[in-house]
This record gives C-alpha cells, structure tokens and sequence, in this order.
C-alpha cells in the first residue's frame, strides 16, 4: 500500500456502511441479520462500523436477505469485501502495536484531512527519530532493543504520509507542555523544536502552540485527533487514545463536540507564524 492510498481499514468501513444502508431500506433489525448469518447482533454493528474483517459467506448471505439480486452489484461488494481483508502494511509490525493502533494507522494512511490537539508529547507524525526513540522507551519499559526499534521504525513509516504526493492537511495544536517536557536529552529536545520549525513551514501543515499563558482552555479533556476522509461515504472519526484501549467515535453529535473545541483551540492559540516565534524562543532556552 502506497502513502495515501485507501486501506484495508477504510474499505471496511465503506462496504459496511453500505450494508448498513441496505439493511435499514428494507426494514431488516440488526438481530435479524445477525440470526441469517449465524451472528449476534454485536457482530452484525461491529461489521457495519467497519471494525472485523468480512467472510465472503456471510456478505453473500446479507446480500440476499437484503435483496440484492442484480449480478454487478453482489460482484461489486463481494470484491470490496475481498480488499478489506487485505493486510495493509503496518501488518507486519502488529507483534509491537497495541490490539486497537492498527486500526488508526489505516485510518490516518486514509485521511485527507488530520486535525489534533496533543498535551503529553508532540504528535507521532511530528517526532524525529531521535525523540520517538526517547518516548517509545519511556512507554515501553522493559521492552527489547529490537522492539523499541520496530515501533520507531513503523513511526518513521507513518511520517512518509506528509510529504507523499497525496498528503493529507494537517492542522495540530501541541500543548506548551509537550514541548517543555523532555524526551531524550537535550540535543534531542533542541532537535525536536528545530524540526516543528520546518515542518511548519510546509504549506499541508498547520501548527499552533498553546501557551502556558493562557491558563485554561477547551482541550481540558486530554489529546485527540479528528480524521476526515475524502470518500462523501464516511464519516469524521474522532480518536481518543486511553491506557488500555482506544475510542472511535463516529457519531455526529460526539464529532461535532471535538471540532467545537478544535476550533476553539485554533482561535485562543497564536497563529502558525507566531507559534513560530514561540518555537525559535523555546529552542534559545533549550
């Protein structure tokens, strides 16, 4: 899978928002289609958020409970379902990924449009080498040398999204904090805030700094990344990482609360140009 191509993740959820659709115009429960394939109805919500793999059987079967009878539409579905069980490549480093960071890696290789507030540590697409490496140790204690270097490695991977032919606008709000906290020693740190300088002036990445100055403000919440894609088909999702899982939301009421304090994020923190200023004034006292 090349940067920016739609995954295995997207497809999902694309063939399973369409069955959604197909169920729900011809009146059929979701226990209902769960009971023709021999499923629970969990399994029928899972498969139509997108979040399991699809058995070519059970698509075939909801097809005909559905009513689906002309031969170009089945083929056509039953191939999507086919590419959404393709492995994309972060696959090969799912031996060092926790169970729910597949699935956001696909959907961030999906994306046309990140947006994100971080507080802890600057955002994953933003690391150097150096600092990842410094902030994969920290939360992988313990860990071999070998897996510390596989989960820096699936990283650097990540970050060919932003310079790939069709890269995705990035707009990020990083906390003061997570600029003042240090990972790595102190040629790390100075090396992370001079790439935030230039990675800022690329005209797909939107980077604000929000002060201490400020006090407090609408991300009292935590971090969180909105993801939009270009397919009308999908919906925003809405990413909140935990200690022992994540959340996806995809709701339109849950999305529009985490835009509403994106936005006012953007609007209380200093301009790309000034946030700038704050970088190059962090990178003197460093």
């Amino acid at each position: 899978m090349s940067a920016g191509e739609p995954g295995s993740v997207v497809r999902r959820m694309l063939l399973g928002s369409q069955l959604r659709r197909l169920r729900e115009a011809r009146g059929i429960t979701r226990e209902a289609a769960g009971y023709s394939i021999r499923a629970s109805e969990s399994k029928i919500s899972r498969m139509e958020l997108g979040r399991v793999s699809f058995k070519t059987r059970d698509v075939e079967d909801l097809l005909t409970l559905y009513g689906i009878t002309d031969e170009q539409e089945r083929t056509s579905l039953l191939s999507l379902a086919r590419e959404a069980n393709v492995a994309g490549w972060w696959h090969s480093y799912s031996d060092v990924l926790p169970s729910w960071f597949p699935t956001y890696v696909g959907l961030e290789g999906a994306a046309s449009l990140l947006r994100a507030y971080e507080v802890q540590f600057v955002h994953g697409l933003l690391q150097t080498e150096e600092y990842a490496r410094a902030v994969v140790r920290r939360g992988m204690k313990g860990a071999s040398e070998e897996d510390v270097e596989r989960r820096v490695a699936l990283r650097l991977e990540r970050q060919k999204y932003l310079v790939s032919e069709n890269a995705p606008e990035f707009h990020v709000v990083l906390d003061e904090a997570a600029l003042r906290r240090p990972y790595g020693d102190r040629a790390v740190m100075r090396g992370q805030l001079q790439h935030l300088i230039e990675v800022s002036e690329r005209p797909s990445v939107r980077l604000q700094v929000m002060p201490f100055s400020l006090g407090g403000h609408s991300g009292e919440s935590g971090a969180f990344t909105i993801l939009s894609f270009p397919e009308s088909d999908l919906s925003d999702v809405v990413y909140l990482e935990q200690l022992t899982s994540a959340l996806y939301l995809d709701k339109a009421e849950d999305v529009a609360q985490y835009e509403k304090a994106l936005k006012e994020l953007q609007h209380d923190s200093p301009g790309p140009a000034e946030s700038r200023d704050l970088l190059r004034g962090l990178l003197q006292l460093s």
